[in-house]
């Protein structure tokens, strides 16, 4: 459609524009004159309707756009730190290499996108610890997650504590990369969960899991959560994220949406949903401002995408060197409920 219009604008430029407009309105029985002289007794009165239509079919033809093609610059990968730490366990820690947008996927491309050999250690100010790297296969997927750990022949030597911060220092490709991250206390809780039937749900199957959460004085309490069904993977919600502006000391009600793998295609309109037999464990964790900050601003750019009335916001990580990811701390409750069939 856009040669066709170009190519008519074309032949517009080689025969001018009063022949132009003589083609045009001879089909419409105008005089190309009264088009041209708006102050002619018989401008839009004589064939009013015809006039309009070839104005329409004039502004039509030169409105046409020139397609732009724009090279993208190849964009040098950057280091992607995903670094978790969580009360009474150890720490865990996946690096990867970006990915340039437009890039093909694969399970040939996502390993080779894993980062080893390099230099990582934790500290919470009194202890140090050196991780290992380790490799566990995801049959799911067909490919295998690189990850370094605590040494797994003495996992007791660096356990995450509530209430203590951590600092994180990675060397690999002669360049350093730091983060902090603090495991709050365990100050916001749930304090009982129930369900009930899906309201104006045919499917009697359907449940909604509620919360009662316990709230305390003073603003800053951030918390994200997940839910596990039997012994699945936990799926954080999708929108995983909360501060405490609107609910400060408060003790609320809330629905618990079901969370999501958002490597799978989401089904908006039941996804928030249990279902009746379903055993629920729901991950309730307390993070700081930097945790709640990146996933925030990562969860707002997942759901924005193909939004072209949405605001671009850039996803706020707590890793130097111009890294991306983050390194959060969970103090972790966990509270679990089963629903009948």
């Amino acid at each position: 459609m856009r040669g066709f219009l170009l190519s008519e604008l074309g032949f517009v430029r080689s025969i001018g524009l009063m022949g132009f407009l003589k083609i045009i309105t001879s089909c419409f029985l105008i005089n190309p004159i009264h088009l041209m002289h708006p102050g002619s007794d018989n401008f839009l009165s004589l064939h009013p309707m015809k006039t309009l239509c070839a104005l329409c079919l004039f502004f039509f033809l030169f409105s046409c756009e020139k397609a732009i093609n724009i090279k993208l610059d190849n964009v040098q990968p950057h280091l992607v730190v995903e670094a978790t730490i969580e009360n009474d366990k150890t720490p865990v820690v996946v690096l990867t290499k970006s990915l340039d947008y437009f890039s093909q996927i694969s399970n040939e491309i996502l390993a080779n996108s894993f980062v080893h050999d390099a230099i990582i250690n934790i500290s919470d100010g009194s202890t140090q610890v050196q991780l290992k790297e380790y490799s566990t296969p995801l049959p799911a997927s067909g490919y295998t997650l690189y990850y370094y750990g605590v040494d797994s022949s003495n996992l007791s030597q660096f356990i995450g504590k509530l209430d203590q911060a951590y600092t994180l220092k990675i060397q690999v490709d002669n360049e350093v990369y730091t983060a902090q991250t603090t495991i709050p206390k365990l100050a916001k809780k749930i304090d009982s969960l129930w369900w009930k039937s899906a309201p104006n749900n045919p499917d009697t199957t359907k449940i909604v899991v509620k919360a009662r959460v316990v709230d305390p004085p003073g603003l800053g309490n951030y918390i994200r959560y997940f839910t596990r069904v039997g012994n699945a993977q936990f799926f954080p919600g999708l929108n995983s994220v909360f501060d405490d502006q609107i609910v400060d000391g408060t003790t609320y009600d809330v629905d618990v949406d079901r969370g999501v793998n958002r490597n799978e295609k989401i089904n908006f309109d039941t996804y928030a949903f249990f279902e009746r037999g379903d055993t629920v464990t729901i991950k309730f964790c307390n993070i700081d401002k930097a945790t709640f900050d990146f996933w925030r601003t990562t969860e707002y750019n997942y759901q924005s995408v193909g939004n072209p009335f949405s605001t671009p916001t850039q996803v706020i990580s707590n890793i130097s060197n111009n890294a991306l990811g983050y390194f959060g701390g969970y103090a972790a409750q966990y509270k679990t409920i089963i629903i009948p069939k």
